[in-house]
C-alpha cells in the first residue's frame, strides 16, 4: 500500500462521529503496512487536541490499527510493564499521509497483569445521543467490544506476550 511502507512516517488523525478532528499525533513510523493491518510506533511525539492544545507522549508506543475491526490497540511500554490504551473506532482508512478513523469514546485500559476496565460509556451515551449514532452502529461497536475483551482474555494479536516487544525491537532499528 503506498505511503506505508516499513519505516515511513505518517500521522494518526482521529475524528468524531460528526466528522471533526478529534485528536492528531504528529509522527508514527510504520511497521508493517498493508490493506488490512497498520502497525506503527512512536515515542515523545506531539499530539494536537481538538481545541489546538498540544503535549507530548511519554513512552514509547506500539499502534495497530485493522481494517476489519471496530478497535484500535496502543501498547505502551513503561518502567513496570505494557499498558494497553484501546479506542473503540472505526477501522481505519489510510489517506493522504495519515491513518484515520473515528474514535467512538468507548475506550478500555489494559493493564500488565492483563486486567482490564471499560472506560467512558457515559461520554459514549453523550455523544451517541447528541451525533444520532444509528442503532446498527451501537450494535457493530458494542459487540467489536466483546471482540475485544475476548482477545485480552485470548492474550490474542497485539496482547500476546511477545508483541509489543518484537515489534518496538523493530522500531528502535528505524531509530539508530
Amino acid at each position: 500500500m503506498d505511503g506505508v511502507e516499513p519505516g515511513a512516517k505518517i500521522q494518526i488523525k482521529s475524528y468524531k462521529h460528526n466528522g471533526n478532528i478529534h485528536r492528531v499525533w504528529d509522527t508514527t513510523t510504520i511497521l508493517k503496512g498493508t490493506s488490512n493491518v497498520v502497525i506503527g510506533a512512536n515515542d515523545k511525539t506531539i499530539v494536537t487536541e481538538s481545541d489546538g492544545r498540544n503535549w507530548v507522549t511519554r513512552e514509547p508506543a506500539i499502534c495497530y490499527f485493522h481494517a476489519e475491526y471496530w478497535f484500535n490497540i496502543i501498547g505502551m511500554l513503561r518502567d513496570d510493564g505494557i499498558y494497553y490504551y484501546c479506542n473503540i473506532s472505526s477501522p481505519f482508512v489510510f489517506e493522504k499521509g495519515a491513518v484515520k478513523y473515528i474514535d467512538y469514546d468507548l475506550d478500555v485500559k489494559v493493564f500488565p497483569d492483563m486486567t482490564y476496565i471499560l472506560l467512558d460509556e457515559d461520554e459514549y451515551e453523550v455523544h451517541r445521543h447528541e451525533m444520532d449514532y444509528p442503532k446498527e452502529l451501537d450494535g457493530i461497536l458494542w459487540r467489536n467490544v466483546e471482540y475485544l475483551l475476548r482477545w485480552i482474555r485470548q492474550r490474542k494479536g497485539p496482547f500476546s506476550p511477545e508483541f509489543v516487544d518484537q515489534w518496538y525491537e523493530l522500531y528502535l532499528t528505524y531509530r539508530s
